[in-house]
């Protein structure tokens, strides 16, 4: 929607878990979406593999049209490579079905759809959570460090498509800044925090304090 710059009247989707709930209503989190944006939602019947193929059939034709022979960067790289595909191939082309370009057609729609509102939706995920001894969160299947010095406080951590941030709740303290990994079960470090995890432990391995009496004590109680 933000790169088309501008609303539909409704949003058609499959039943997508995180989006629908039961029996066609959307999931709170959605229609609050929905809601800020003044945008309709449909969701496709069950069982309806005609509606469904509607809806993925795009994706079928990135897979065999688009994927085949590229490599990427990261996950920005795809989204720049995607977009230059569609703006300069994909929507330049004429649609069989249609009888027109989806990029002239797309002209014509924007007259009709509505504006983008002022301020956008706020999509991150956010939580609250106390730093644990052993200092790292889990979002999906990958580990992210919190600030060693932070532990036994709680932290908000919000997350949005490219990053994951922690601050403490009582002082505004960074707890942590990392690059968001799509990867599987990878744990990411922040150099600075692996730094004071291992001072810490190299303390905690240290000889402990023991008290020397002096030997004065021991002839005096001998006599």
């Amino acid at each position: 929607m933000w790169s088309l710059g501008a609303l539909p009247q409704t949003l058609v989707w499959d039943r997508q878990a995180g989006l629908h709930a039961t029996s066609g209503r959307p999931t709170t989190q959605f229609a609050a979406f929905c809601g800020q944006l003044r945008v309709d939602w449909h969701f496709c019947d069950a069982r309806d593999p005609q509606a469904k193929g509607v809806v993925e059939r795009l994706q079928d034709f990135m897979e065999r049209s688009f994927e085949p022979g590229r490599t990427f960067a990261n996950e920005l790289d795809c989204q720049l490579q995607l977009d230059c595909w569609f703006s300069e191939r994909a929507n330049a082309r004429m649609h069989k079905t249609l009888r027109a370009r989806p990029i002239d057609r797309l002209i014509e729609e924007r007259q009709v759809m509505a504006p983008l509102p002022a301020s956008m939706p706020d999509t991150d995920r956010r939580w609250v959570l106390r730093v644990p001894p052993d200092p790292y969160l889990r979002l999906d299947t990958c580990d992210y460090s919190l600030d060693p010095g932070l532990v036994g406080r709680r932290v908000d951590v919000r997350v949005d498509q490219r990053e994951i941030t922690a601050v403490a709740l009582d002082t505004g303290e960074l707890a942590c800044r990392h690059p968001r990994s799509f990867a599987k079960h990878r744990t990411i470090t922040a150099l600075e925090h692996a730094r004071t995890l291992k001072t810490q432990r190299g303390e905690r391995r240290g000889e402990p304090d023991v008290e020397i009496r002096s030997l004065a004590l021991y002839d005096e109680l001998i006599a």
